[in-house]
């Protein structure tokens, strides 16, 4: 016979509830609590922003700014063609906390004020900005960098410039379809690919018509993947002038509210349904008369817009680089306060490899994100050298740390095992958003291509390169063999070995930047493997003699 428990029992014994070895809330936390990144803004120029980084990094790890993380990819945005009466609006719907992301954004210049300063650093501090804010969510990181690279391509047209560089550069954030210039401050969009060709734009059959006033054209046709649909205008390329003898790609801005009021033809067939960035609304808009004001010569469309590309790409990497040290940070978290078999989960050998060698990568990449915005920096106001070796080297980035995200991601929602496989761990919502970063602005075979058009038709780029390389040489002789081999393979090398000749330039680079100003500890274990051979095919296979303790001590807040 089973015995009930009398009253005077006590019912603690019965109790399935209590909670144990379980890491308490991350949240708040300061994302700029990372020694690479804060030394990285001071060598890169930028040190004069420390604070404002600081600032923005407590805000970033803040419960109401994770809130409005979470918040923004739950309420998704929403489509609305047709207000009540049948009238065509073309309009999508966020949740208020995207706009309390955006506005924030854009307050601390993370969209395009930096073109609106005269102050040495300025773009290193938007980077640096954009690697602490990050932490919040990404999907609002696509019109704050749509606008930041939309600002180099419409100088190639300075009366426009004139009208609308004011407005971009703002820092006021104002949400809704009005004249733009009747606006305190405006965002920018872009169109660029088509169904038909995708990156290669050049395929493009949208059309552009002019018109009786010069500069005005009216554009026909499809866009494949519109992000941010919501924006004031929008850079889009069409083929202009298509049975005359001129003509060709050409680049337009296409205002979603004309100068009288009225609405611009700009139809939303639909919003992608998308593996992540959710929160974001990607679309296809059709153009039927569409208005749209010439920017740069016709038929030289793709020239105007390559400083666009140049921003975005490094936003890819900035971002790839957030999304790393974002979910490292929620590793360490995680292992600090988990026990499994008698210990707690940092303190055992296998999980400090793991957590070693993701250290390593994340802060790789953000030292290159850094140095990659300190050549914009200076390529900006005018150092030819900056420029060739921006050119080159924000493609080599481009392609090789968004191809590292989301192998990253997957090793660090590892960590926190079945936790971080539910969406409320938050890491399911970064793995989703890694491999955007590889696929927006060129997918790997793309910007593998364009390292390779680059090194052909600009020769200044490779020994951009080599001198940046040179600045590290004797100080490891796996970084100088390797960059022998890199000299190897850049005389021989083919189209088919592209993608083998990119990451070795990424690797030899990103070794140089660490010899140069990273602590020992660091550079040799990232030289060993990554250069050396000593080292597997998975994270957390670091050499026996890699220093674990001192890795870890520098990435992870308050020590390893």
């Amino acid at each position: 016979m089973v015995s009930t428990p009398s009253p005077a029992q006590p019912r603690r014994q019965y109790a399935t509830h209590d909670v144990t070895n379980q890491p308490p809330a991350l949240t708040p936390y300061d994302a700029s609590e990372d020694t690479a990144l804060l030394e990285g803004l001071r060598r890169e120029g930028a040190g004069w922003a420390e604070e404002d980084v600081r600032r923005i990094g407590l805000r970033a790890g803040s419960a109401e700014a994770q809130e409005w993380a979470e918040q923004a990819n739950v309420h998704e945005p929403v489509l609305r063609t047709h207000d009540r009466y049948g009238n065509r609006i073309d309009e999508v719907d966020f949740h208020p906390s995207w706009h309390h992301l955006m506005r924030a954004a854009v307050a601390e210049g993370l969209a395009a004020a930096p073109w609106a300063e005269d102050r040495p650093g300025a773009h290193v501090a938007r980077t640096a900005g954009g690697l602490v804010w990050g932490h919040t969510e990404a999907g609002h990181g696509c019109p704050t960098s749509m606008t930041y690279a939309a600002v180099p391509a419409l100088r190639a047209q300075p009366e426009l410039a004139r009208i609308y560089e004011p407005l971009l550069t703002s820092r006021e954030y104002e949400p809704g379809l009005r004249v733009p210039t009747e606006k305190r401050g405006l965002l920018a969009g872009m169109g660029m690919t088509e169904k038909q060709g995708g990156s290669d734009v050049r395929t493009n059959t949208t059309t552009a018509w002019p018109t009786a006033e010069p500069g005005v054209y009216q554009l026909r046709g499809h866009k494949w993947f519109t992000s941010a649909p919501m924006c004031d205008v929008f850079l889009v390329l069409a083929q202009a002038s298509p049975l005359r003898d001129k003509g060709g790609l050409s680049c337009f801005l296409v205002p979603r509210i004309l100068p009288d009021g009225s609405r611009n033809t700009f139809r939303i067939q639909r919003l992608k349904d998308k593996l992540g960035n959710r929160s974001n609304a990607s679309s296809e808009p059709e153009f039927d008369g569409t208005v749209g004001w010439l920017v740069g010569p016709e038929g030289r469309g793709v020239k105007t817009i390559i400083e666009m590309v140049n921003c975005t790409r490094l936003d890819c990497v900035m971002m790839s680089a957030t999304l790393m040290r974002r979910t490292l940070v929620e590793a360490g978290h995680h292992v600090r306060h988990r026990s499994a078999f008698g210990a707690r989960l940092v303190d055992q050998p296998l999980m400090r490899n793991v957590l070693a060698d993701l250290a390593l990568e994340s802060e790789a990449a953000t030292t290159l994100a850094l140095r990659l915005a300190g050549a914009a920096d200076r390529a900006v106001r005018g150092d030819a050298g900056e420029a060739a070796f921006r050119r080159i080297a924000t493609a080599v980035g481009k392609y090789w740390v968004t191809k590292r995200g989301p192998a990253f991601t997957a090793e660090a929602l590892e960590c926190l095992g079945g936790n971080g496989y539910v969406e409320e761990s938050g890491m399911p919502r970064h793995y989703r958003e890694a491999p955007l970063l590889s696929i927006w602005e060129g997918s790997g075979n793309v910007n593998a291509l364009d390292v390779l058009r680059a090194l052909r038709r600009e020769p200044g780029t490779a020994q951009a390169l080599f001198d940046e390389l040179a600045l590290a040489r004797g100080a490891d002789e796996r970084l100088d063999s390797a960059v022998v081999r890199l000299e190897g393979l850049l005389a021989t090398g083919s189209e088919a070995g592209a993608r083998r000749l990119v990451e070795l330039m990424a690797l030899t680079l990103q070794a140089s930047l660490l010899v140069r100003h990273a602590p020992p500890a660091v550079a040799d274990a990232f030289c060993a493997t990554r250069l050396g051979g000593d080292w597997g095919h998975a994270f957390g296979t670091l050499p026996d003699a890699a220093d674990l303790d001192a890795v870890l001590g520098r990435a992870l807040p308050g020590g390893g």
